[in-house]
């Protein structure tokens, strides 16, 4: 396990691992070693400088992935600022929101970015990718003393339920996190991420601080909306890692060839983000690699990572996330605060140096989630005999219909038995009658076709009676957000007023 440094920022402990000559980022037709890294850091170290800003300062990092958007962001903390990453695909709105939100001083912003969101950047001190064209020599300042518990990056909650908050990092949140993930994937120096989620999500954050923190290579795949295109780069590139979100799973097996290729680099392969139906767990461990998969669960609150299945455990329990990562203790407590029994329903409750000080500016909500017992992460769930942890659905997700408590991930699983659709999701639609109705959207796989009575059919044979759905809609892809997760409540307008779900 990487070795850590109480004195220095996480920024300097990020960077500091990686040989001069090794390939650091493979960025389209660009490879860029940890010695061109260093000086893209040193060059907006300097720009960052030029401003004058004082220590603590809220520094934005808005564009794609990129080798100047890692730049930025390592600049930003190394520097004494905050680095805040902002999600390019948001809307103008909400960037201007968010960048309100933390009062940013300056951002990092690719040139591309800027010619969207440049009227919500008025106020704003900005340095462009043109920062580093420069030829002059840049040399790194020195590594630099700071207090581990200070903010190093702001990161914003996905807002899958509500309006996202400023979750506050600090650079010992990062390392103790990043440190725990390295160790029990046991990454290396000559591990290769492929890396398709975006920067601006924890999760994708995460791969950036792991890959980085033991001198191993990040690829960068722009795209994921042609599956094959990512496969035929990780075969190139000979990536060693690959991480993604159900719905990243849900395409690379049903809608492209993951399952049928040998790809041979491939040793470590990471599932978060969300549950993966159980049927998706057995495909994956089924597909022709020989790769290791570990199936994890996190939070933004977390920094990224809270627990995980060994993966000799997958077969016998393909819908648990295990137990708390090291570092981490996972609990399940009943409402009165007590670890439930086996079989017992509570919610799951952390607690570890990952775990964020608090959400910037709100103290009520912030009391509300990091609580004396932990961080209170709002999923539901079950442990067994062993203390493995099961969970049954996100608080906000369980569907009232007819005085019942529905698990939407049950019946999205039972959905996805049918393999010729991708994905899967239910929600609960207002019904007079029934106070919810249950509604499942789901996705077939290119070229196939299903219909909502054949779906009905296999959650009539596999569900309860109060569990099957209402209706089924067929359609041509779920609503997304930002950092690849499903946008429920855009399917609950979608099937109250009859407007396109993506």
């Amino acid at each position: 396990m990487a070795w850590r440094d109480e004195r220095l920022t996480a920024g300097d402990q990020l960077l500091g691992q990686g040989r001069p000559d090794d390939v650091a980022v493979v960025d389209g037709p660009h490879r860029y070693t940890y010695r061109d890294l260093r000086a893209a850091v040193a060059r907006l170290i300097g720009a960052l400088d030029a401003l004058g800003l004082p220590a603590g300062s809220r520094v934005a990092v808005l564009g794609p992935n990129s080798f100047f958007w890692i730049a930025g962001y390592l600049a930003a903390m190394k520097s004494g600022c905050v680095a805040v990453p902002v999600a390019d695909k948001a809307t103008p709105e909400e960037a201007r929101r968010n960048l309100g939100l933390v009062d940013a001083a300056a951002a990092f912003v690719d040139r591309r970015a800027l010619r969207r969101f440049g009227p919500v950047l008025e106020g704003v001190a900005l340095i462009t990718d043109e920062a580093l064209t420069s030829t002059e020599p840049a040399d790194l300042p020195a590594p630099a003393e700071c207090d581990l518990d200070a903010d190093a990056a702001l990161m914003f909650t996905s807002g899958t339920t509500s309006r996202p908050k400023a979750v506050r990092v600090t650079h010992r949140n990062i390392l103790a996190n990043t440190d725990s993930i390295v160790g029990y994937l046991g990454l290396r120096a000559d591990d290769r991420v492929l890396a398709v989620l975006p920067f601006y999500y924890c999760y994708g954050a995460s791969l950036l601080h792991t890959h980085l923190r033991v001198g191993g290579r990040i690829v960068l795949q722009h795209s994921f909306a042609f599956p094959e295109t990512a496969l035929d780069l990780l075969e190139r590139e000979e990536c060693t890692v690959f991480a993604g979100v159900p719905s990243t799973f849900q395409l690379l097996l049903r809608a492209a060839s993951f399952a049928s290729r040998e790809l041979p680099s491939l040793r470590v392969i990471q599932q978060a983000g969300g549950k993966l139906a159980p049927v998706l767990v057995n495909e994956l461990l089924e597909a022709k690699h020989t790769a290791q998969l570990y199936v994890m669960y996190g939070q933004t609150e977390a920094t990224a990572r809270l627990s995980y299945l060994p993966s000799e455990l997958l077969r016998s329990k393909p819908d648990s996330i295990g137990r708390g990562i090291p570092g981490v203790e996972l609990r399940v407590l009943d409402e009165a605060g007590h670890p439930v029994r086996p079989g017992e329903q509570g919610e799951i409750y952390a607690r570890g140096e990952n775990i964020s000080p608090g959400y910037l500016g709100a103290p009520e909500e912030s009391a509300a989630k990091f609580t004396a017992s932990g961080l209170r992460t709002g999923d539901l769930a079950t442990v067994d005999e062993d203390g493995d942890v099961f969970i049954l659905d996100r608080r906000d997700d369980f569907i009232k219909s007819w005085g019942y408590r529905i698990s939407s991930q049950e019946v999205e699983d039972c959905a996805l038995r049918i393999d010729r659709l991708t994905s899967a999701a239910a929600v609960g639609v207002p019904d007079l009658a029934a106070g919810e109705a249950v509604t499942l959207f789901v996705v077939a796989r290119p070229g196939a076709e299903v219909t909502p009575e054949e779906v009905l059919a296999v959650c009539r044979e596999h569900l309860a009676k109060h569990m099957v759905p209402a209706s089924v809609l067929v359609v041509d892809a779920l609503p997304l957000t930002a950092s690849g997760k499903v946008a429920k409540a855009r399917l609950v307008t979608a099937a109250t007023d009859g407007t396109p779900t993506a």
